[in-house]
């Protein structure tokens, strides 16, 4: 079991950027593959953003792509979501997720095969 803490979230106007972090402890970090996803008021849970252990290779929900980047840095135990040009719809609680995975090249889209959460981070953009 790995714990996760996210920090960054809050208010930011429309076009603006955040940067959202993700300080993991209790196991190896880089044994982890790791995702963000984010829930608005009234809707599901949806996928963000995922990397693998090494970071060599990442995926983006379509909604994302272009103005979010997921980073991590294995030595800090720490993933990142940097996102920018941000709209209204960006609106939402972000949590991190982390699933260990054999291969350095896995990486997970659906947040069931994610084993341990964070707590979340509110990310609010106005219009």
């Amino acid at each position: 079991q790995v714990q996760l803490v996210e920090s960054g979230g809050g208010l930011v106007q429309a076009g603006g950027s955040l940067r959202l972090s993700c300080a993991a402890s209790g196991r190896t970090f880089s044994r982890y593959g790791m995702g963000w996803f984010r829930q608005a008021p009234g809707k599901e849970r949806e996928f963000v953003a995922t990397i693998s252990r090494s970071g060599g290779i990442t995926s983006y929900a379509e909604s994302v792509r272009g103005r979010f980047t997921i980073s991590r840095d294995n030595a800090k135990n720490t993933v990142y979501l940097q996102m920018n040009s941000l709209i209204p719809e960006d609106t939402a609680v972000y949590y991190c997720a982390a699933k260990a995975t054999l291969r350095l090249s896995d990486y997970y889209t659906a947040a069931l095969e994610y084993t341990d959460w964070g707590q979340g981070t509110q990310v609010t953009v106005s219009s």
